[in-house]
């Protein structure tokens, strides 16, 4: 059977495995799904809706497992490391960290198991870790994308001043959003001839910390007129900027993933555009093609989530599928 025909049959299975009646196999299937995030984030709650509901779709054993701190590669890894101790058919992983995870995967694939990188992978891909697929957002091209999109909101005249917040530093989805937020606005510099001019910094991965990170920045640079986030965490920068009775608006603002406060805040006019990388679908996904590799020998394949931009207009049409869990 050729690739492009693995592919199809993928397709067909798991259009069958969204619509249909729960999966028969002989033995259930069993996942461990360790990632980096804390159970207090938002988006995690929603990649975990999608993991569930596959897991009941077919019949599956499933545990995911959290870190007690955001953003911990340490206490990730520790949970890999127990959830191998279950002997799983599948793994699934973060691999926020291009060194931290090689080993593990390694000897999860010597053993057998199927290993695939969710929501983040290693920077450089296949080629920097064993794991088996990637299912997630294309990152660099994600950051360009939101540049773009709210570059239509940036100030018609006047310096652009801009501050984009890198959520979690040395973390690689944190710093590919980043870096492609950058590579527009040094593109958008060279083709506009605006007197455009950006700085970094270290935003957390906490609406109450990044609240008062940016929130101090904007204070002593008064002159900032755009703030990029690579997470949700603009959300909380929204507040202070309302709490501050600063116009919506005035502050052109974008970040990533649909969660209800950052929907809230882009009905009330403070967040412009964002970047919808759809968790469902991370969750979901993985487990229809563990599914597929332990019952019909099926290769389990890279899928790209999606950079999709939703903006203000978008919001009602939203509103009730985030109200479900679902985006």
């Amino acid at each position: 059977m050729t690739f492009r025909r693995k592919l199809s049959a993928a397709a067909v299975l798991l259009a069958s495995a969204a619509a249909g009646p729960a999966l028969a196999q002989d033995a259930p299937l069993t996942i461990v799904f360790a990632h980096h995030s804390s159970a207090s984030n938002p988006f995690w709650q929603t990649v975990k809706k999608g993991f569930d509901d596959a897991c009941a779709r077919v019949e599956a054993q499933c545990q995911m497992l959290f870190t007690q701190n955001e953003g911990s590669v340490q206490e990730e890894l520790a949970n890999i490391e127990a959830g191998l101790a279950r002997e799983p058919d599948a793994l699934f992983l973060t691999i926020v960290d291009d060194a931290a995870f090689d080993d593990v995967v390694q000897r999860a694939r010597d053993a057998g198991v199927t290993v695939m990188a969710v929501n983040v992978d290693d920077s450089e891909g296949a080629a920097g870790n064993a794991r088996q697929a990637f299912v997630g957002q294309g990152f660099i091209a994600a950051g360009y994308s939101l540049g773009q999109a709210l570059s239509a909101d940036f100030a018609a005249e006047g310096p652009i001043r801009v501050l984009v917040g890198i959520s979690a530093p040395g973390q690689n989805w944190s710093e590919q959003r980043g870096q492609g937020v950058i590579n527009f606005l040094e593109d958008y510099k060279d083709s506009s001839g605006r007197d455009i001019s950006w700085e970094r910094i270290d935003s957390g991965t906490d609406l109450g910390v990044t609240a008062d990170r940016v929130g101090a920045y904007l204070a002593s640079h008064p002159e900032t007129n755009v703030y990029f986030d690579t997470g949700l965490w603009h959300a909380g920068v929204a507040r202070t900027l309302a709490d501050r009775g600063v116009a919506p608006g005035a502050v052109a603002m974008g970040g990533f993933d649909l969660v209800p406060e950052v929907l809230d805040q882009m009905k009330a006019g403070y967040i412009q555009a964002e970047v919808d990388q759809q968790g469902y679908m991370q969750g979901f996904i993985p487990v229809m093609m563990a599914y597929m590799a332990k019952n019909f020998g099926l290769s389990p394949a890279d899928v790209d989530t999606g950079q999709g931009i939703v903006t203000p207009d978008d919001v009602d049409s939203i509103m009730a599928w985030s109200e479900q869990g679902i985006r």
